[in-house]
């Protein structure tokens, strides 16, 4: 039975973080997902008194990302490939008729492009391409290792390079609604695709360029971010199990 921490699980005492717990987290705007690690493992080691617990998360979200991450504790780390193997669903924007160096809204507009001509039509009847396996190019600005070092530090460094392409899968890709020069969606794809690409990839297909404005994870496998705490609710439900506890 998987030792699984919904919000809507009263947290006690005899709670065992160190033979492992699967917490949902809706992570915060302009967080990084270590952020949110090191949060987590600093409350669970004064409040349940484990100095040395093993704290990880399954899944990175980028700090512009919102909701759902899995966070592991003690010997769940252990299974943390498993967690972030399984398939992801996401809802965000997507602004069209720009592009960033970034694909999202962290560096600042160019290639800026006419976009009036497009219409409803147009912009469906480019969504098909992106479904199924495909060959996608992760983000300059990402934390994939480049010899050994973030490609984003290469980037904001100016230098040239070129991370290569994978093969991953989009299960589902819908446009939810439209309202030129935006347009939201809902995605349903495999572990290791970046979103960011994607959006900036749609836009390339429809001629006008587009980047990734908004972004919110809503499910990982059957995890859904409606059973994720809060992080300030989290922290107040760890108080009270020992509200005297070092902060």
């Amino acid at each position: 039975m998987l030792n699984y921490l919904s919000k809507e699980k009263p947290l006690t005492p005899e709670i065992d973080f160190s033979e492992g717990q699967l917490i949902p987290i809706d992570k915060p705007l302009e967080w990084t997902s270590f952020d949110v690690v090191n949060k987590l493992r600093n409350k669970i080691k004064y409040t349940a008194n484990i100095p040395r617990i093993k704290v990880g998360h399954a899944g990175t979200l980028d700090p512009l990302a919102t909701g759902l991450l899995l966070i592991c504790s003690g010997k769940y780390t252990k299974r943390i490939d498993e967690f972030q193997g399984l398939d992801k669903v996401y809802i965000g924007k997507i602004r069209l008729g720009a592009q960033t160096p970034s694909y999202d809204a962290e560096t600042d507009e160019e290639n800026i492009k006419p976009f009036d001509h497009l219409t409803p039509q147009i912009i469906q009847e480019n969504v098909g391409q992106f479904i199924g396996e495909i060959d996608q190019f992760p983000p300059r600005f990402s934390a994939l290792k480049i010899k050994g070092r973030p490609a984003y530090k290469l980037a904001r460094e100016g230098k040239e390079f070129q991370p290569e392409s994978r093969k991953i899968s989009i299960f589902d890709f819908k446009i939810t609604n439209i309202q030129l020069p935006f347009i939201d969606f809902e995605v349903h794809c495999s572990k290791g695709t970046y979103i960011r690409s994607l959006a900036h990839d749609f836009g390339n297909a429809l001629g006008v360029g587009g980047y990734l404005l908004y972004l919110r994870r809503t499910k990982i496998g059957d995890f859904n971010v409606a059973d994720a705490w809060d992080l300030k609710d989290f922290n107040i439900a760890m108080d009270a199990i020992r509200p005297n506890t070092i902060q």
